[in-house]
């Protein structure tokens, strides 16, 4: 089977992409960093270390204690539907694919963390 190539991806190039998306539609970096926080269990300085190395999507992931609630995250993303995905690690790639939208799209921080904090 073919690796993905968003697996071998730097999260510090993809960082910006979604900083910049929700700037975009009025949101903060602030509110990206608490929906990674809650999907990775990784703290600011964590994740500061992770773009500084430029770690990639299997490597971020794999040091990820990802939040119990995580399998909560419902529904389309880039037309696939993220509880259906069969790969571990896209599954996961998406789920904050979908955090992310979620912020963007005005969604209560409250639902978006699956009503925890």
């Amino acid at each position: 089977m073919t690796k993905h190539r968003i697996f071998g991806t730097s999260f510090s190039v993809v960082y910006p992409l979604y900083r910049a998306k929700l700037i975009r539609k009025g949101h903060t970096e602030q509110e990206l960093r608490i929906v990674i926080t809650w999907l990775t269990g990784f703290t600011d300085t964590e994740i500061d270390d992770h773009l500084e190395r430029e770690t990639n999507f299997a490597d971020f992931f794999a040091a990820a204690r990802l939040n119990v609630n995580a399998s909560d995250i419902r529904g389309v993303i880039c037309g696939i539907r993220v509880e259906e995905i069969s790969d571990p690690l896209m599954q996961k790639i998406r789920f904050l694919d979908k955090l992310v939208d979620e912020v963007g799209n005005g969604k209560k921080m409250t639902s978006i963390l699956r009503g925890s904090n």
